[in-house]
């Protein structure tokens, strides 16, 4: 299987090019994420397919981990205003 392929799998078999994670927005990430987690968990892929498919799976968990983290400070940022807490940053 080509490295296309086995992009176009872990992208839930679109034939589109494959959007780097570090520009994907938190639904998009989650949603690819999801759809890797399925098709490991459903087996049936070479270890080369796998092995790409985890790999693109931990970019986008990590890419949805630093938009909780923006979203949990601007909500802290929020809080503190309301609360006259601390200065914005």
């Amino acid at each position: 299987m080509s490295e296309q392929q086995n992009r176009d799998l872990a992208n839930g078999g679109a034939s589109d090019e494959e959007t780097p994670v570090a520009e994907m927005g938190f639904e998009a990430a989650r949603d690819e994420l999801i759809q890797v987690v399925r098709m490991l968990e459903s087996g049936g892929q070479d270890l080369d397919t796998s092995l790409t498919m985890w790999e693109r799976g931990e970019e986008l968990a990590a890419r949805c981990e630093e938009h909780l983290d923006g979203a949990r400070k601007r909500i802290d940022k929020v809080l503190a205003q309301r609360d006259g807490g601390e200065d914005s940053e």
